[in-house]
């Protein structure tokens, strides 16, 4: 065998003298702990007791609120992606007979497109105009 095979994938490279010591060390743990509580008076064991199961209570009980809350968190969380996804849908504003923006781009580049602009007061007001016009020929429609 080579060192390779001494050393495998767990990563234990102790020797078996190395664990008979750990296990002789842990018998000779319980043995010492075993006598100690045998040693306790009922009054302490009756204490120790207690405070066990006040532990233990303790334990559940934060157990049951972290439940609760874990099993929350998801939920809010699709909720609150659900709201901003309305307010989002909602809140876009459509324009479908806005001409594309290379349109605009085309008549500024345009010669007709300079003059245009010298005119820009003018245009602004014709198109107020005919949006006045328009919701007029409406009411009358209507």
């Amino acid at each position: 065998m080579n060192e390779r095979d001494n050393n495998r994938d767990d990563g234990d490279s102790r020797t078996e003298a190395e664990e008979q010591s750990d296990t002789a060390f842990e018998a000779k743990a319980k043995a010492l702990f075993a006598e100690s509580v045998a040693q306790l008076d009922a009054a302490t064991l009756s204490r120790l007791n207690r405070g066990r199961q006040e532990a233990i209570a303790e334990l559940s009980k934060r157990r049951r609120s972290a439940v609760r809350w874990t099993t929350l968190v998801p939920a809010a969380g699709v909720a609150a992606a659900a709201v901003v996804a309305v307010v989002v849908w909602q809140g876009a504003p459509t324009t479908p007979d806005a001409p594309p923006p290379v349109a605009d781009l085309e008549i500024l580049l345009d010669e007709d497109g300079l003059e245009m602009l010298e005119d820009i007061e003018f245009y602004t007001w014709l198109s107020i105009d005919e949006t006045a016009l328009d919701s007029d020929q409406d009411a009358d429609v209507s």
